[in-house]
């Protein structure tokens, strides 16, 4: 039997963006820093837009391989023509290290500087292509023990040198006991959801201690589907928590429905909980978070064919 039908498009995640070998990928499991820079496109330079996110994220990923990998993402549903560069740095020394280029990296200054824009169309850099004061980062670490009054003790990471105390911050991938071969991540996921939570001052302990929980329990009973990590805003809103839930594909959204819905004793557990302690007024997870603060937000990894940007790679 024959069919005209075309087979299922299959979504390329994020690591078919760069040529460098996935070894030496960084993701939102094993960096040590993430900065999320979002910006809106002119609707008119849709195409122009993408092709040059695109063409300076692979310029970083084979020139500065090992100290930042950057991926572009689109808002699934969310504003169209809205991009999110998602760069994975090992560390903030790395940061340090990528501030060299607009003085000393002349193919870095070449693509930024680059005529992209048809003179017929009034011609132009990228700076024609986003709206005006729209881009904007957020500085992202993985939570980590310790931090903000989660741990009663020094943890491990805390090293003392020179009479100066200096925390070393694990990578999201340690979160979990979830084997790392059988996590998602930025670079392997077929959607990215981005939740945001800010947590009341009183309750940032109880907080993120419950994050973390609600983290570990979903990635044991959802392995395979989805990855759940949790990060902190280095330099943002102070108290606002970030989950980054890799998900398989948008179909796996289902599985999520799934576990929210069963009456898996381990997962119910974390949400029955009382994590407030008495002296706090008592209570679960739902006293913690500032209201209406919680929101989603659903990322497709960017690919050629997308609103008119290459027919094929």
């Amino acid at each position: 039997m024959t069919t005209t039908s075309s087979p299922p498009f299959v979504l390329p995640t994020a690591q078919a963006q760069t040529s460098i070998d996935r070894a030496a990928i960084l993701h939102s499991g094993n960096a040590g820093v993430i900065v999320e820079r979002v910006g809106q496109l002119r609707a008119e330079f849709r195409s122009e837009a993408r092709q040059f996110a695109r063409e300076l994220s692979e310029y970083l990923n084979t020139n500065y391989a090992g100290i930042i990998t950057v991926f572009v993402y689109e808002e699934t549903f969310g504003t169209k023509d809205r991009l999110h560069w998602l760069m994975h740095l090992k560390s903030l020394h790395a940061y340090e290290t990528l501030i060299e280029m607009g003085s000393r990296d002349a193919g870095w200054r070449d693509i930024i500087m680059r005529q992209r824009i048809d003179p017929a169309r009034g011609g132009g850099t990228w700076d024609r292509m986003f709206l005006d004061g729209d881009l904007h980062e957020t500085v992202l670490i993985p939570s980590a023990f310790g931090m903000y009054g989660t741990s009663d003790e020094t943890p491990d990471s805390v090293r003392t040198t020179e009479g100066a105390a200096t925390f070393t911050v694990p990578t999201a991938q340690l979160q979990t006991d979830v084997p790392v071969e059988d996590q998602l991540n930025s670079a392997t996921c077929g959607i990215l959801m981005h939740r945001t939570g800010e947590l009341r001052y009183e309750f940032r302990a109880e907080g993120r201690a419950f994050a973390r929980a609600l983290c570990e329990s979903w990635n044991r009973v959802l392995a395979g589907h989805a990855t759940i990590y949790l990060y902190e805003e280095a330099f943002g809103r102070s108290d606002r928590i970030h989950h980054f839930i890799h998900l398989k594909s948008l179909s796996s959204y289902y599985t999520l429905m799934g576990v929210r819905a069963m009456s898996d004793p381990a997962t119910r557990e974390v949400f029955t909980r009382q994590w407030i302690p008495e002296e706090k007024g008592g209570g679960g997870w739902e006293r913690m978070f500032v209201q209406s603060s919680l929101s989603d937000l659903s990322l497709t990894p960017q690919h050629w064919g997308m609103y008119a940007t290459k027919t094929e790679r």
